[in-house]
């Protein structure tokens, strides 16, 4: 028997959690429960992703953790998100380096069920996210302003890096990944329009 890949639905916030015919809890509780450490490195990532959907007017669609690249915009290109920050949720001696993961990976087709056999970077264009705030009191990774956003074509990145797993924040800026304010973002990425996912 063959079953197709679930569809996320969207959630309420009321949705209840039900053991029988009694309420456990609801989705924003859970929710509250286990995303409220944003700083943390799986959550910024997450918070990042959102971002950027939040940017591009995508919002709406919920996130699809398995697909082969992050999001997909209006005009069909095909986006990796990846995020860092100063600061880690465990106790710091010095400020964290700034470091993205840009590992080439299989891509899964949700049609075939399959992994190709293919390593490659998966979307047409990454955007980097910093959160770039150096004051531990007063970090809140909803505030846009302590965010950077930088975007650079996935080609430059297989030309310039080969196989590279990682690659930091300077040497993406000398590769000519463009700083862009967070309002400015879907023009940016809407100049890669007219590449295909």
């Amino acid at each position: 028997m063959m079953y197709p890949a679930v569809e996320p639905r969207r959630l309420s916030e009321n949705e209840a959690i039900i053991d029988g015919d009694n309420k456990v809890s609801d989705v924003l509780a859970f929710w509250q429960w286990a995303y409220s450490e944003l700083a943390g490195n799986t959550e910024r990532g997450a918070l990042a992703e959102y971002l950027i959907a939040c940017a591009l007017g995508i919002e709406n669609e919920p996130r699809i953790s398995w697909d082969r690249y992050d999001l997909l915009s209006n005009e069909g290109v095909s986006i990796e998100v990846k995020a860092s920050g100063y600061f880690q949720t465990w106790e710091q001696d010095k400020l964290s380096d700034i470091q993205f993961g840009i590992s080439e990976t299989r891509g899964w087709n949700s049609t075939t069920n399959e992994y190709s056999s293919e390593k490659m970077r998966q979307a047409k264009i990454y955007v980097f996210c910093v959160h770039n705030h150096k004051d531990q009191p007063t970090i809140n990774p909803l505030y846009i302003s302590q965010w950077d956003f930088y975007v650079l074509p996935t080609e430059v990145l297989n030309k310039k890096t080969g196989s590279q797993k990682t690659i930091g924040l300077s040497a993406l800026i000398k590769l000519g990944a463009q700083k862009c304010d967070f309002k400015d973002l879907k023009r940016e990425i809407s100049r890669f329009s007219y590449s295909t996912p």
